[in-house]
């Protein structure tokens, strides 16, 4: 009598679409397990994702807006959530493996610094091994973190960890699944960045590119819509991702917008250079001290003192900052005992 996952396995086979990965064929992991009886292979990936307290601690990690100035500012979880629900509905349309797209969309960021993405450029500059928040993703789950004390990492499958460390970057995806996080993570955070850009003031929605606009739309659900919707129809019947050259270049151009009217601002742009601060200023005294209670010396001093940095929350980098710095400082709001 089959088991439910191997019932799973039969639904995928009929279902899915030539181009989606079907969990009985993955390449598998670096060590083989056991299969559950109940979960496919990426079902299971999902899950250990899912539970870790890595994946925990972005929900006090910034996106863009230090989440202190206002309680609905995106964090990275929620931008995590917002990718995964973007690239499942993807999934799901073009009938391609949706619990292998859920499992790397809801890990790509997992190993981001606080800070956003000035937190990785303070890490990038100091640490000679050089930093990339997609390959800190892969190395918490193939060995920061841990699902057993006999090894490290959650042993993921082949697919998952492929689609973590190229959901950006020069490397491409090996599956069409890895390209719909690739693409869903840019949408998912060009437009909720307007939308948060807009909520602190910095820009107005008329300020928008109208040429943006009159293809992808008036609201911040209506382009997501129509990004989605176009990839879709785009990409039906085809082993792989694309959108049409009007929404696609449309997509750029609000990028291009973004980097110059809000990530560079002056408003979002002196909030994050604090935070460039804290993290190499605790990159150097951490070097310089070793010792220092909370630091795991595993290996090379520099590779165990980026990764204790690379996992701190916003709050967390800021009260080692403020207790080996400014040890009687006691007004900052994040600071605690």
């Amino acid at each position: 009598m089959k088991n439910i996952r191997e019932f799973l396995e039969e639904m995928e086979e009929e279902y899915l679409s030539p181009y989606g990965v079907r969990s009985r064929e993955s390449k598998g992991r670096e060590r083989e397990e056991e299969k559950c009886k109940i979960r496919t292979e990426f079902q299971r990936d999902r899950d250990r994702i899912i539970h870790s307290k890595s994946f925990r601690r972005l929900k006090h990690k910034t996106q863009v807006f230090i989440s202190s100035t206002g309680d609905h500012y995106r964090t990275r979880l929620t931008h995590t959530l917002e990718v995964s629900q973007i690239s499942r509905t993807i999934a799901r349309a073009l009938r391609v493996n949706e619990d292998l797209t859920e499992a790397i969309a809801l890990g790509h960021d997992i190993g981001h610094t606080p800070f956003g993405h000035a937190g990785e450029e303070g890490l990038n500059e100091v640490f000679s091994g050089g930093f990339k928040h997609n390959l800190q993703s892969l190395r918490v789950v193939d060995l920061l973190e841990r699902k057993r004390c006999d090894f490290p990492g959650f042993n993921l499958t082949w697919e998952v960890r492929d689609g973590i460390r190229t959901h950006t970057g020069p490397d491409e995806p090996a599956t069409i699944e890895g390209w719909i996080v690739r693409y869903s993570d840019r949408i998912a955070y060009i437009n909720h960045d307007i939308d948060d850009a807009i909520r602190a003031g910095i820009i107005k929605e008329e300020d928008l590119p109208k040429d943006c606009v009159a293809i992808l739309g008036e609201s911040h659900g209506v382009r997501i819509d129509t990004m989605v919707k176009d990839i879709i129809y785009s990409s039906q019947y085809k082993n792989k991702l694309c959108m049409s050259g009007e929404v696609y270049h449309a997509m750029n151009m609000l990028r291009d917008f973004l980097f110059e009217r809000v990530y560079f601002s002056p408003s979002a742009r002196g909030e994050a250079m604090k935070g460039k601060g804290v993290v190499k200023e605790l990159f150097r005294y951490f070097c310089e001290n070793p010792s220092h209670p909370g630091l795991n010396r595993n290996g090379l001093l520099e590779q165990d003192v980026c990764d204790y940095i690379a996992g701190m929350t916003d709050v967390y980098a800021i009260n080692q900052y403020c207790s080996i710095f400014l040890p009687d400082f006691k007004d900052n709001i994040f600071y605690r005992k």
